[in-house]
């Protein structure tokens, strides 16, 4: 072998290497009801139809948002891989448009107080998630929980949704405060974007995130970005009926139009994630880092 296809190879072993540094974002929120397990969906649908391969691990455990809004019961969860014996390829399961998904199962919560091998296993597993997805989307829990916190210190990127609603706002603030206070938080590493959701205008939109940011700036200094808005759109109320993501089957809603351009903000921001944070075996280990 020559000098030069001996470096084609080791460039061609490092763009692989690349390729398969599945981006990691959170999707979450103050309080439940607020939709974000609709904007999890929404968004995975987007991000397939330019051209990703997306896995969402449902963490919201408890409530099955995922699995109910697709129409698909699991037979086995993340829950059933740790403690009985099922494999990955065991509680994969596939929703519309290519999309994959993970449902976490009640027994999520016990996932931060595994013991040192269990972890071990756990990242060893999920990290085979590394050649299936270009993205992997965490839809954690509501709230300030503490499994839903290790999850969220340990994200380079986390999308909070957030809607007019005054309680809607002041959790989103409890939220943002409980993430800052936390021992594990690293602010200039993460990347905090708001949506607001069932809002009337843009305008409105745009105040709502003014309103978070100013406070937030002023007493947690930290900043968060406005990642865009989706407005009121009946047709997302008709989707959720029929268990499908309005992305899916009213691809002109007014709705579905705004999913779009936020799925393109969120894939044009690739390059603001430094390489080192990318990776689901790096946030695994992160996530579970007082177990190692």
């Amino acid at each position: 072998m020559d000098q030069a296809e001996n470096l084609r190879n080791i460039i061609k072993k490092q763009n692989q290497k690349e390729v398969t540094n599945a981006r990691v974002i959170a999707v979450t929120s103050g309080k439940g009801g607020v939709g974000k397990s609709s904007v999890s969906i929404n968004l995975a649908i987007q991000f397939t139809k330019m051209g990703k391969k997306v896995i969402i691990l449902d963490a919201d455990f408890g409530l099955a948002n995922i699995e109910v809004m697709f129409g698909v019961i699991p037979q086995y969860n993340l829950s059933d891989m740790m403690f009985k014996g099922k494999e990955l390829k065991d509680i994969i399961m596939d929703g519309p448009e290519g999309v994959k998904f993970i449902s976490g199962g009640s027994g999520i919560a016990r996932l931060v107080n595994l013991d040192k091998e269990q972890v071990k296993r756990l990242v060893s597993k999920l990290s085979d998630l590394e050649n299936m997805a270009d993205v992997i989307i965490i839809d954690t829990g509501a709230g300030i929980s503490p499994s839903v916190m290790e999850f969220l210190v340990a994200s380079p990127e986390t999308i909070l949704v957030t809607t007019p609603e005054p309680t809607s706002i002041t959790d989103s603030y409890a939220l943002l405060k409980a993430l800052a206070m936390h021992e594990n938080f690293r602010k200039g590493e993460t990347n905090i974007k708001m949506i607001a959701n069932r809002v009337n205008s843009e305008s409105e939109a745009r105040n709502l995130y003014e309103k978070l940011n100013m406070v937030v700036t002023k007493f947690l200094n930290i900043n968060i970005q406005y990642l865009g808005c989706v407005p009121q759109d009946n047709n997302i109320v008709k989707a959720v009926m029929r268990q499908q993501p309005v992305s899916l089957i009213y691809p002109n809603a007014v709705s579905t139009k705004h999913f779009e351009d936020i799925a393109s903000r969120i894939i044009a921001g690739e390059m603001d994630v430094p390489v080192y944070r990318r990776g689901i075996r790096g946030y695994l280990k992160s996530v579970f880092a007082k177990n190692l």
